[in-house]
């Protein structure tokens, strides 16, 4: 069942399976983790900055605007606190990274809290971002209807003109690549990589280990084609490039 919070803020990573350590991997080989000082901007509830505590004995701050959820991250990564990204609580020029995972949809003001982003990493650190494709098939976080919230994947949403689909989800967004990369167009960061990835499918490989396994190689495979537009996710590397 969902949170009470799903519809707002999404729902965070709650266990570490395949698809979080797949985002891992992904981040590590595009920044410099070890001994790093590193921001997760939206932590949830801690997830991956205590994998970049353990594996990388790296210096994390984190933060969420949902006080509860911080309460949880705070067991493993004592620098979790309550903050909103458009309003980062840190000095300019502060972290070797700074990683959000499916955050930046969910904020008030976007273009907001990408120049916070760019503002408190420090010149030749990077920004990692995870965020929805606008043109993955499903919107993963469910809609409303005549007032109701309804959670779930469902299919074509995203892909109806911007009055009809924000009517149906108005809780967040889902991003073409010109409208994310937009995001950071007058700030002083170059783009290093930018591609769209497909989803982890976990629920899908508990419940068939067959069909999962089979689901992810297909996908996977065409994340190395034309076809990955229709990924689940953007990932955007970033880099500072001044002060």
């Amino acid at each position: 069942m969902p949170s009470e919070l799903a519809a707002e803020r999404g729902e965070p990573s709650y266990v570490w399976r395949s698809g979080q350590e797949r985002r891992l991997r992904m981040v590590a080989n595009w920044a410099h983790m070890q001994g790093a000082t590193i921001l997760e901007d939206g932590c949830g509830l801690g997830t991956y900055a205590s994998q970049f505590q353990r594996r990388f004995n790296a210096k994390v701050e984190a933060l969420d605007i949902e006080a509860e959820r911080v309460a949880v991250a705070h067991q493993e990564v004592p620098h979790a606190l309550v903050a909103a990204g458009e309003h980062l609580p840190y000095p300019a020029n502060t972290f070797d990274l700074v990683f959000s995972n499916e955050v930046i949809e969910h904020v008030q003001n976007d273009h907001e809290a990408a120049a916070e982003m760019v503002r408190v990493t420090a010149p030749g650190g990077r920004i990692i971002i995870f965020c929805p494709n606008r043109w993955y098939p499903f919107e993963t976080h469910g809609f409303y209807w005549r007032g109701k919230y309804h959670f779930g994947n469902t299919p074509l949403i995203n892909y109806l003109p911007d009055p009809l689909r924000n009517r149906l989800a108005p809780h967040v967004r889902a991003y073409t690549a010109h409208v994310l990369l937009g995001l950071f167009k007058d700030h002083p960061v170059r783009i290093v990589e930018h591609t769209r990835i497909f989803g982890g499918y976990d629920n899908i490989a508990r419940r068939s280990p067959t069909l999962g396994k089979l689901l992810r190689i297909v996908l996977y495979t065409l994340e190395s084609t034309p076809l990955r537009i229709f990924g689940l996710s953007h990932f955007v590397v970033l880099e500072k490039t001044t002060s």
